[in-house]
C-alpha cells in the first residue's frame, strides 16, 4: 500500500487513470489447467458468447455471490433466519397487542422477506466470528 508523506508522491503498480476510477479491475487470479481442460473450458466461454476472461470472472462471482459453500452454512443460515423471523414475530405481536391492534400480514411478508435476504450473510458472519473467537464464547476449543 502506498503512503502520502507530504512532497513525496504515492508509488502504486496500477496507472494514475486506473487508480482514479473506483472498481477499476487492477488485480489478476491464476490457475493451472491441463490442455484438455483449456479445451473444455474454451468451448464453454465460445458457447456462451462471451470471451473467456469475462466467462471466468461471471462464473467465479456468481459461485462466490450464490450461495452457502456447504451444508453445515446452510443449515445455520436456515437458522439464523427462523431466528431473525421469531424474534420479529414476537416483538412486533407485541407491540401491536400493547397498542389494542394487529400484526398486519403485511409485516409478516416484510419479517420473511427481510429474513430470506440476510440470512446467509448473518450465518457467514456467526460462523467467522465463531471461528475467530469474536463470538464471546472463546470459538472453539
Amino acid at each position: 500500500m502506498s503512503t502520502l508523506v507530504k512532497g513525496t508522491p504515492t508509488t502504486s503498480s496500477a496507472p494514475e487513470s486506473a487508480r482514479e476510477k473506483p472498481g477499476f479491475r487492477t488485480k489478476t487470479v491464476a490457475t493451472r489447467i491441463t490442455p484438455e481442460e483449456l479445451r473444455e473450458v474454451e468451448a464453454a466461454a465460445e458457447k456462451s458468447g462471451k470471451t473467456l476472461a469475462v466467462w471466468l470472472r461471471e462464473l467465479a462471482l456468481k459461485a462466490a455471490r450464490e450461495g452457502p459453500a456447504d451444508s453445515t452454512e446452510l443449515l445455520l443460515a436456515e437458522v439464523m433466519a427462523l431466528r431473525y423471523m421469531l424474534l420479529n414475530f414476537f416483538h412486533g405481536a407485541a407491540t401491536a397487542q400493547s397498542e389494542g391492534k394487529y400484526l398486519l400480514p403485511e409485516s409478516v411478508v416484510k419479517i420473511r422477506d427481510k429474513a430470506e435476504a440476510r440470512k446467509l450473510a448473518d450465518a457467514r458472519k456467526l460462523l467467522t466470528d465463531f471461528l475467530t473467537g469474536e463470538d464471546g464464547a472463546g470459538g472453539p476449543g
